[in-house]
């Protein structure tokens, strides 16, 4: 699915701008940290994106737990003043909207490995055997 990893990659633009300017406090603790998080959210996502669909499960699932937590320690970078109100906006909403897109990339494979089990267990496929 080319639309989340496009989408992840153009909010990390936003957050890669952001990272310059947070306090150093933060930029070399939590701030690098996110960073971290969303590369290897990037990574994951790009990973589940070239797999057969019977493979991507796993990459998909990785891939919300890591967005979860990078909405948290986004949260807690807002909490704490490091960023404002517009910046945690700019950054919150549109990983929402690759949350959304996540869940959506789930339910449509878990569907699919449901179908091929279906399949595989059918009345019709027994008799085969």
């Amino acid at each position: 699915m080319a639309g989340v990893l496009e989408k992840i990659k153009s909010v990390y633009i936003f957050w890669h701008e952001y990272h310059a300017i947070l306090p150093k406090t933060q930029r070399y603790s939590l701030g690098n940290r996110i960073d971290k998080i969303f590369i290897e959210l990037i990574e994951v996502i790009a990973t589940a994106s070239f797999l057969p669909k019977e493979d991507k499960l796993p990459y998909i699932r990785a891939a919300i737990r890591k967005l979860d937590l990078l909405k948290v320690l986004l949260l807690v970078t807002w909490e704490t003043k490091s960023f404002d109100n517009k910046k945690y906006i700019a950054l919150s909403l549109p990983l929402d909207e690759v949350g959304k897109m996540l869940g959506g990339w789930y339910g449509q494979t878990e569907r699919y490995m449901k179908d091929i089990s279906n399949k595989q267990n059918s009345p019709a496929k027994a008799r085969e055997k």
